[in-house]
């Protein structure tokens, strides 16, 4: 195996590892989201419940609820953020997959060539 060869298997590992780091940080940020657009849909639901305190401290379901909802837009930002990170770091783990495949394409193709060499050399020093 040649040092390229060597060299584009390590990066191919690295590209792989960064793919999947964002593939888990865009599913954080999903999973976020939907958290806080569920605590902002339970609180809507709870604010009108029997028994509900927001008739005492309105105000203070109204910024729970605000923050909520500001919580779960932010994280659907992001989380298009990673995607888009994500979409590059794919691009760049199949390119580096296909240099990889390509050099060791080559480097057995030197090999089978130098053996082929190898045999003939032989076969002609026996003569």
């Amino acid at each position: 195996m040649t040092p390229r060869t060597r060299r584009l298997k390590k990066l191919v590992k690295v590209q792989d590892q960064l793919k999947a780091l964002h593939e888990m940080r865009h599913a954080m940020h999903l999973a976020a989201a939907a958290a806080a657009k569920r605590e902002a849909e339970e609180l809507v639901a709870g604010f009108d419940a029997p028994g509900s305190l927001s008739s005492l401290f309105p105000e203070v379901y109204h910024r729970r609820i605000a923050d909520a909802v500001t919580r779960a837009g932010t994280e659907l930002e992001m989380a298009h953020g990673e995607a888009a990170q994500l979409a590059t770091a794919t691009a760049r783990t199949n390119m580096v997959q296909r240099d990889y495949r390509e050099a060791r394409r080559a480097d057995e193709r030197r090999l089978a060539e130098r053996t082929l060499l190898d045999l003939i050399e032989q076969k002609q020093a026996g003569k």
